[in-house]
């Protein structure tokens, strides 16, 4: 390319990414979707000082496969609307407990039985619980 052509080619900046919210804004947000679609026992629990892989726990309980469902997919649009994008899931087909992975925050969410048997809230003590009704 000659030095003729250099001069007439425009610089454009590159489009910058949207930054997303905080992972505690997506976390609470995470949880009041689940409010939103009859969740039960909602829980957002600070990992920070627990473990170095992940900021937040977003713990919800669903009475159905179908609302076990509908609380992942749900949580899944709200936290795109974000900015964020899910990493992972797992634990969809089987409904029993599914695990999203947000890099920062997992969600998860249990039917009755399973969450009475992996306690997660319990086996994760340490953990301070988050208002997120108040944070949202």
């Amino acid at each position: 390319m000659n030095t003729a052509t250099l001069s007439t080619v425009s610089t454009v900046p590159a489009p910058q990414p949207t930054p997303i919210a905080s992972a505690l804004h997506r976390a609470c947000v995470a949880a009041k979707t689940a409010a939103d679609n009859k969740g039960r026992d909602i829980l957002v629990l600070d990992m920070r000082s627990c473990t170095p892989l992940f900021d937040f726990f977003v713990i919800s309980t669903g009475t159905s496969r179908r609302q076990i469902h509908t609380l992942a997919e749900e949580t899944d649009a709200a936290l795109r609307a974000e900015g964020d994008h899910r990493i992972g899931i797992e634990g969809y087909e089987a409904s029993k407990w599914i695990v999203q992975d947000y890099g920062d925050i997992m969600i998860h969410v249990f039917d009755p039985d399973t969450r009475d048997y992996y306690k997660l809230e319990e086996l994760w003590a340490d953990a301070k619980k988050v208002d997120w009704e108040r944070e949202v």
